[in-house]
């Protein structure tokens, strides 16, 4: 089975028969994500592609507030992908993507693209940084120019952490696989620029949460045209 990509060790409950699970984290931190992701989403059309969509319960939220995008949900689980189109039944089924390959060149995402927006939450430190890395690269290509990369979690800043939980969690997080744990902000931007992506904003979220922005302005090297 595909290593999951929503947590090392995930702590969601049958939520229902029909394969829907649940997740505490959902419940504390959609209200906040809904709220910073409004103004930068709100008119904006298209499609929105996620990676490793987890329970599914995120991209069912982002679709009632946001019906102008397209929503497409991710995730190598099939335990996950099951979830996800249980909690959206009439949206496309979620699709099994490994964001560490060379996703962007698969069909099925081929020919959704390229994307309004590529939102990954909770994602990258608790993956090896090959995700990070294949991610990130994935977005430059995928992306419509102006296009925004979207990471929501935990971050270390500039070699730090944010706060005693944070580094607590970090210190979980590589005990229980030393390829995981908290990512530096100046990783992910040097990931980015190299990808052909602007760093935009990185915003304050409840419980030392950071919501890290790019936006697509030219075109990654290795991208045909660039």
């Amino acid at each position: 089975m595909a290593r999951p990509t929503s947590a090392p060790a995930p702590r969601y409950r049958c939520a229902a028969p029909d394969g829907r699970l649940d997740s505490p984290v959902f419940h504390r931190n959609v209200e906040p994500l809904l709220a910073a992701l409004t103004p930068l989403l709100e008119g904006r059309s298209g499609t929105a592609f996620e990676i490793g969509s987890g329970t599914g319960q995120h991209i069912a939220a982002l679709r009632r507030a946001f019906p102008r995008l397209v929503w497409q949900a991710s995730d190598p689980d099939p335990v996950h992908r099951k979830s996800c189109d249980a909690w959206s039944p009439a949206a496309s089924p979620a699709l099994d993507i490994d964001a560490a390959s060379d996703w962007p060149d698969r069909p099925e995402v081929a020919g959704l693209a390229p994307f309004a927006l590529i939102l990954s939450l909770n994602v990258v430190h608790i993956a090896p940084w090959s995700v990070a890395i294949g991610l990130v690269a994935g977005a430059g290509r995928a992306l419509a120019r102006g296009g925004l990369l979207a990471l929501y979690g935990p971050f270390r800043e500039d070699g730090a952490h944010t706060g005693p939980g944070n580094a607590a969690f970090d210190a979980q997080l590589r005990a229980q696989d030393p390829a995981s744990g908290l990512r530096d902000t100046a990783d992910l931007r040097w990931l980015a620029e190299g990808a052909g992506l602007a760093f935009r904003a990185l915003v304050p979220m409840p419980a030392n949460n950071r919501l890290m922005l790019f936006e697509r302005t030219r075109l990654a090297p290795g991208t045909p045209g660039a």
